[in-house]
């Protein structure tokens, strides 16, 4: 029988079927942080249960940490009781922690591919709902809430209704200045924040199959934002190449073994989805966010859509996103001043981010009306950012390279932006004051977040690509 991946990932996981009732799914590998884990140990504290298999859960700290001086006391009570308790429970249950001043300590999504943690055919789940971006791998991610994380520490397993697949499929070549964040970006744009509700995503197609794994986690990152359970993206050679020697992946005669298994994991030529969508990569620019949920998004050269334009039901909604952003119907952003540039999240704060943002920069200067804050997703990206000197380039062009964690792109640490200023940034939500109460976010990739540091406005990036005198 045909099946898709997710299927066969999912087929091969489930302790227990039962017609009526959900899935019992077996979890390979829980990751946990330390906002949505307390309640969770609490829980089995009171009813006296162990962590059934702590070698199977990784925790970190990310969400509440700063990311200036880390080695100083946390300032904000409620993080450093977070992070405190965090470290408590883990000693207490046994379970391996990467907290502040481990080398390998960083965001949860980094931190589990580049050790080797994340690999094909995998379950993996997180009190987080970024947890698709481990779907990169050709891995069943998703975010579960606290009562399940308790539930995964107690028994490894999850009741979980199977969901329904769905393919998305971008064929083509990228134009110059469009990455990985653009193509996400633009297929919320086109189905809505709500259009992958009930589905599980798989990502195929020529412009996707050529996409680095850091561009992939990208991709797989933010199918949350439409409403997605998750999505993947089936394994393959360059799959194979960036999990290969890493810290925790099979070595040997393991590996040889996983290998072998992982070249199965691809949906077959006659599985059937529930959905199929397809997209051409040459209509993709650059994109940007003008509104409050990463589905209002537009190609960077283009206007506002119209409220009259969009469904009746939505026009009130529609109306109040543009009054809290400032903007106006049929507005170009362009040439618009920005007072943030926030590069980081497990989004965009890997090596090959931090990189392509430096090369960009080179030679240039931060506009004075602009703060930029570059987070790097882990302390392994800090130390080899800093190993090729990026962070020299960084602070020539009056940029600062932070210390890992979560940052801007969610208002629970230390980095916020104030009340009514502009961020642009390369995280994934621009909800109403998730980067800080009443602060105003434009999601954007890496590069074009670049290239607003060193104009200090909305600027198509392309316009600088095409003039090597300013390169």
């Amino acid at each position: 029988m045909s099946k898709t991946l997710v299927e066969k990932i999912w087929d091969a996981h489930v302790v227990k079927s039962e017609e009526g009732f959900p899935d019992i799914l077996y979890i390979d590998t829980h990751l946990i942080h330390e906002v949505t884990s307390p309640q969770a140990f609490d829980g089995l504290r009171k009813r006296g249960l162990p962590v059934l298999r702590p070698k199977q859960t990784v925790a970190t700290a990310d969400h509440n940490v700063p990311t200036i001086d880390q080695h100083l006391p946390i300032k904000e009570e409620l993080s450093r009781y977070q992070v405190d308790m965090l470290t408590k429970n883990c000693a207490e249950f046994g379970v391996e922690l990467y907290g502040l001043g481990h080398p390998f300590q960083g965001i949860v999504h980094v931190i589990g591919p580049e050790l080797g943690i994340t690999l094909p055919g995998k379950t993996m789940v997180c009190g987080d709902s970024h947890t698709s971006t481990h779907g990169a791998f050709g891995a069943i991610a998703f975010g579960i809430g606290t009562s399940q994380v308790e539930q995964v520490l107690a028994t490894q397993c999850l009741l979980q209704q199977k969901p329904k697949t769905m393919k998305i499929e971008v064929n083509g070549t990228l134009n110059a200045g469009v990455r990985a964040k653009d193509i996400i970006l633009y297929i919320i744009s086109k189905i809505s924040a709500a259009g992958g509700t009930g589905y599980f995503i798989e990502y195929a197609g020529t412009a996707i199959q050529s996409l680095s794994m850091e561009a992939r986690m990208t991709i797989c990152n933010m199918s949350i934002e439409m409403g997605a359970r998750g999505g993947l993206i089936a394994p393959d050679e360059i799959t194979f190449e960036y999990v290969k020697g890493r810290r925790f992946a099979p070595q040997g005669e393991a590996w040889d073994k996983a290998l072998a298994y992982w070249k199965t994991l691809y949906s077959d030529a006659d599985a059937q989805f529930d959905s199929v969508l397809s997209f051409d990569a040459a209509d993709i620019e650059p994109m940007i966010t003008y509104g409050t949920n990463p589905g209002m998004g537009m190609g960077i050269t283009q206007h506002i859509p119209a409220t009259a334009a969009q469904p009746d039901s939505e026009q009130f909604s529609y109306q109040k996103a543009l009054d809290y952003m400032g903007f106006k119907d049929d507005e170009p952003l362009l040439g618009k001043q920005v007072d943030y540039v926030f590069i980081g999240s497990c989004t965009n704060s890997r090596i090959e981010d931090l990189r392509e943002v430096a090369e960009f920069v080179y030679g240039r200067q931060k506009a004075p009306n602009v703060e930029v804050w570059i987070v790097p997703g882990s302390k392994q990206v800090e130390k080899q950012a800093i190993e090729e000197g990026l962070d020299k380039v960084f602070e020539a062009a009056g940029f600062g390279l932070r210390e890992p964690g979560c940052s801007a792109c969610l208002g629970m640490n230390e980095d916020k932006i104030p009340a009514g200023k502009y961020c642009i940034s390369t995280s994934n939500r621009n909800f109403e004051g998730r980067q800080g109460p009443n602060a105003r976010t434009l999601l954007v990739s890496p590069l074009t977040a670049a290239a607003a540091a060193v104009t200090g406005q909305i600027t198509d990036v392309r316009t600088l690509l095409n003039h090597p005198e300013l390169a």
